[in-house]
C-alpha cells in the first residue's frame, strides 16, 4: 500500500470514527460529566486501535455488508473508549501521576480527580453500551456477534489484560524484572487491547477461532501489541515531551522497568524489528490476499517506525 493510499484509507476511517464518537459520547451527561468525557476521548490520539479494528474487518470482508460495517464501527469506537478511560485513570495521582496527555493537560488536571475518575468509569460503561445497540439500532448487528465482541473487549480490559498489566506495572517500580516477566506485563497492559482490536475486526466478518486466518491475525495482533510498547519505551527514552504529546522520560524517573532499561536502546529496537517480521509472516500465512491485508501491513510498519 502506497503512503498516499494508506493516508486516504486512514483519513476515511478516522473521520468516520471521530464522527461516531462525537455522536455517542454525550455532552448532556449530568454535572459536567459529559464535558470531561468528551475532553478525554475526542480530538486526540492516534486512534491506532480503531484503525486495527477497521483494517482487520476489511481484510476478512466484513465491511461489504451493512451489519458488518456497523459492527466494525461500533467495535472501533468501543476500543477507543476503553483506551481513553484507561489513560484517564492511569494519569491520576494514585497511578502514574501525569499532567500531560495528547498535548494537553490530563483530565484530572483539567477537571479534578473525582470528575476524572467518574469520566473514566462512564467511558468504560459506554464502550459496552456502544457494542450492544437496542433493536432498531446497529443495522441489524446479530446478538451473537454483540456478545462475542463484548467478551473479547472485556477479557482484554480486565485482570487477564489491561488492568492486570497495570497492577504488575505498579508493583514493579524499583524492581529488576527479567525479560519474560516484562513481556508478560506489557502483553497484558498494552498488547491485549491491541490484539483484541484485530480480533474484534475479524469477528465482525464471522471468522471463527479455529480457522487458520483467525489464528494468523491473532499472532499478528500479539506481535504488534508488544512491538507498540517496545517502541513506546524507545520513544520515551529518546524523544521530548513536545514530540510525544505526553511527559517524556517518566518511566526512568519513576524507576520503572522498560525494554530499554533491560535490553538497551539498540536491543529494544532490534526486538521491535523482529516482531515486525513476525507480524508480516503472520499475514502471509493467513490465507488472505495481499490486497486485503494491505492496511494491516501498513499499520505494522507505522507502529514500529513511528517517531511519536
Amino acid at each position: 500500500m502506497s503512503p498516499e493510499g494508506f493516508k486516504n484509507w486512514s483519513d476515511d476511517v478516522l473521520a468516520r470514527v471521530e464522527t461516531a464518537l462525537s455522536e455517542w459520547v454525550p455532552v448532556s451527561a449530568p454535572a459536567g460529566l459529559g464535558e470531561a468525557m468528551r475532553y478525554g476521548v475526542l480530538e486526540g490520539g492516534k486512534r491506532l486501535r480503531a484503525l486495527l479494528v477497521q483494517a482487520a474487518a476489511q481484510a476478512v470482508g466484513a465491511l461489504a455488508s451493512p451489519a458488518g460495517a456497523e459492527a466494525a464501527l461500533r467495535a472501533a469506537c468501543a476500543v477507543e473508549l476503553i483506551h481513553a478511560y484507561s489513560l484517564v485513570h492511569d494519569d491520576m495521582p494514585c497511578m502514574d501521576n501525569d499532567v500531560l496527555r495528547r498535548g494537553k493537560p490530563t483530565v484530572h488536571v483539567a477537571f479534578g480527580e473525582a470528575q476524572a475518575m467518574l469520566a473514566g468509569d462512564a467511558m468504560q460503561a459506554l464502550a459496552f453500551e456502544v457494542l450492544t445497540p437496542d433493536v432498531g439500532e446497529g443495522a441489524g448487528v446479530a446478538p451473537a456477534l454483540q456478545a462475542r465482541l463484548v467478551r473479547l473487549l472485556a477479557r482484554a480490559s480486565g485482570q487477564s489484560g489491561m488492568a492486570g498489566g497495570q497492577a504488575i506495572d505498579l508493583a514493579s517500580v524499583g524492581r529488576a524484572l527479567d525479560e519474560q516477566t516484562l513481556r508478560d506485563m506489557h502483553q497484558r497492559k498494552t498488547g491485549a487491547l491491541l490484539q483484541a482490536s484485530v480480533q474484534m475486526g475479524a469477528a465482525c466478518g464471522g471468522l471463527q477461532a479455529d480457522s487458520a486466518a483467525w489464528q494468523a491475525l491473532t499472532a499478528y495482533g500479539h506481535a504488534m501489541g508488544l512491538a507498540f510498547q517496545i517502541v513506546d519505551d524507545v520513544l520515551d527514552a529518546t524523544q521530548g515531551s513536545e514530540t510525544l504529546g505526553k511527559t517524556a522520560g517518566k518511566d526512568a524517573d519513576a524507576n520503572k522497568p522498560t525494554y530499554v532499561s533491560l535490553l538497551g536502546l539498540e536491543g529494544a529496537r532490534q526486538e521491535a524489528a523482529d516482531l515486525l517480521t513476525q507480524a508480516r509472516d503472520a499475514l502471509a500465512r493467513s490465507g488472505l490476499s495481499e490486497q486485503a491485508t494491505a492496511p494491516l501491513a501498513a499499520l505494522a510498519d507505522r507502529i514500529v517506525h513511528r517517531d511519536h
